[in-house]
């Protein structure tokens, strides 16, 4: 299909002086080879800002990452940080991932900052996502990003912003920045030119910080001492990790540490894995296979800027087993309540969050510990919220979402894979100097709250016709609850877009406390749950299945897990999701 005199029009105006000459050659050389449907894609919207920040694939084109769509962003954002904090010195902190482009992105964005007037601290090199967080909160800075397109493929990069807090940004400061990118018309309004007066180089210093804090979550050092030679394997899958996970576990004082070789060096083309997601088993086999070879007690893995975690263990046959993203929430959790108890720590003002679409294992086991369970939406920026909210008056301990993302600590206000390593580390040592595994902890931990199974499935619908699909789905289900699933009833529903909550048997409604969300949920008799999420930025929906399975004892584990998962293919059929 040849292009549009529109569409014409907006690729010549990349072909003029106001972009560098390898922009305007890369966008030649696909005229040249009509490329219609590459530059169609490349130039037919700009690159949407979102509540997050940018993320998109790389290359020349509006719709595109690159150098001039990064400045625009920049450029609105600094433009609201100088209305936002009048007559004030305003820092930013500034961090990138191991992607290609990510250090000249970042080098981007610190210099139309600071040609703004603005002074930036420039992490030196690559560094976690959690640890700019940290940064932000540690250098009083009004606000921070980091150049990553988190466990996306290689071929994305992407910008995300936070504020003063260290969180990702929120309302309302969200949709105002949005308005300040989307009001810049023109490369010309940005200021690229830098001072270099106000750009300040940060590394060594912040990571001390950063680890001291760290270090100072562990709970349980003598039994680390006992079992210092635990058998660790990790792989930062050509990530950020490697500059922190290995730091941190030795600084707890884990000294038998096999870093997977093949995966240790930071690197944008991801060469050994398809996807550097660590909830795939594909991109944890390296990990999976050292681990065997080596008869380990524990495989740790983070993504590509360390903000996720995927971990196995090794079941009573000798097998290694995935856990998925749930149960590691609710190991953290399970831990870092009944351990802080053991040692004298805990304090009645300790509570927990954890998001809507998250395992309720995590609500019992807080409860079962006389702790508070706030849930909230899905986001870290949500939890962040509540942390903000309560600030001074309670106490948070930790936090989770099912997508393998965890928060210990209020120090770093984003999920962080670091200190969720250090700790799921702790939590080995401590059950093998009992003389049981982790994987035992997780069976007796079910056995004692009640056993959860989850299950995740994401359906993509392609272009308009798509994300019309989508909403016809959620109307449908809206308007047509089912009643029972899995020949269970259905009792409650909840619409986080209406804010109202029904119980189905008697019509009651209640509030559910939080923001409008686009999300459904339905409540089984037996306490499971199923949620309906679309995404706000792609034609997807995810389908969040978590179902309550007896478990009469350990010996039952691999039963209940079996019939548990039968549940939930039932569901699916029921939903018509096959």
């Amino acid at each position: 299909m040849p292009l549009s005199p529109d569409l014409q029009t907006k690729i010549n105006g990349w072909l003029t002086a106001d972009y560098d000459a390898d922009t305007q050659a890369e966008i030649r050389q696909l005229l040249a080879d009509g490329q219609d449907e590459q530059l169609s894609d490349a130039f037919y919207r700009n690159l949407e800002f979102g509540t997050g920040g940018l993320r998109g694939v790389m290359g020349a084109g509006s719709n595109r990452m690159n150098r001039y769509t990064l400045g625009m962003a920049t450029q609105g954002l600094c433009n609201y940080l100088l209305q936002s904090f009048p007559g004030q010195e305003i820092k930013v902190a500034v961090a990138h991932d191991s992607r290609h482009n990510s250090p000249e992105f970042a080098r981007i964005a610190a210099d139309i900052f600071s040609a703004n007037g603005i002074t930036v601290y420039l992490f030196e090199a690559l560094r976690p996502t959690p640890e700019l967080s940290f940064a932000i909160r540690e250098l009083g800075c009004q606000s921070g990003c980091v150049v990553t397109a988190s466990h996306n493929p290689k071929e994305y990069n992407g910008f995300k912003v936070y504020w003063t807090d260290g969180s990702q940004v929120v309302a309302p400061h969200d949709q105002n920045i949005i308005r300040e990118v989307d009001a810049i018309q023109s490369v010309r309004e940005v200021k690229f030119e830098a001072d270099p007066s106000r750009i300040h180089f940060i590394g060594a210093e912040i990571d001390a910080a950063y680890l001291a804090k760290v270090k100072g979550l562990s709970i349980n050092p003598e039994a680390i001492r006992r079992q210092h030679d635990l058998k660790i394997v990790y792989t930062p899958l050509h990530g950020t990790g490697i500059t922190m996970v290995p730091a941190a576990l030795s600084q707890l004082g884990f000294d038998n540490v096999h870093i997977v070789a093949a995966q240790a060096t930071p690197d944008g083309s991801f060469p050994t894995v398809q996807s550097p997601n660590p909830e795939e088993k594909v991109a944890m086999q390296m990990a999976l296979d050292e681990a065997k070879a080596l008869d380990a007690d524990l495989v740790l893995a983070t993504d590509p800027d360390s903000d996720r975690v995927g971990i196995a263990l090794k079941n009573p046959a000798g097998e290694w087993v995935l856990v998925n993203g749930n149960q590691t929430a609710a190991l953290l959790t399970h831990y870092l309540l009944s351990a802080r108890r053991q040692a004298g720590k805990a304090t009645d003002k300790d509570f927990i969050v954890y998001t809507i679409v998250t395992s309720e294992v995590l609500g019992d086991i807080a409860r079962a510990q006389g702790v508070k369970a706030y849930r909230t939406l899905t986001g870290f920026k949500y939890i962040a919220g509540i942390i903000r909210d309560l600030e001074g008056q309670e106490n948070y301990v930790g936090g989770g979402e099912e997508s393998y993302g965890y928060m210990l600590g209020d120090f770093v206000r984003d999920k962080d894979a670091i200190s969720a390593c250090a700790l799921l580390a702790e939590m080995a040592a401590v059950a093998k100097d009992q003389g049981h595994t982790l994987y035992e902890e997780m069976v007796a931990m079910y056995l004692r709250y009640g056993f959860y199974k989850e299950h995740l499935i994401s359906i993509t619908k392609k272009g308009q016709r798509g994300a019309e699909e989508i909403q016809e789905m959620m109307r449908e289900l809206r308007a047509n609850p089912p009643a029972t699933l899995a020949g269970l009833p259905v009792v409650e529903m909840r619409d986080f877009k209406t804010g109202k909550i029904k119980d189905l048997r008697t019509g009651l409604e209640t509030e559910t406390g939080l923001e409008s969300s686009n999300v459904l949920q339905f409540i089984l008799e037996d306490g499971s749950k199923i949620s309906a999420r679309p995404s706000g930025t792609e034609p997807k929906i995810k389908f969040y299945f978590s179902v309550k399975q007896p478990l009469a004892s350990a010996v039952d584990f691999d039963l209940a897990t079996r019939l548990a998962d039968e549940k939930i293919q039932r569901i699916i059929q029921d939903m018509g999701l096959e």
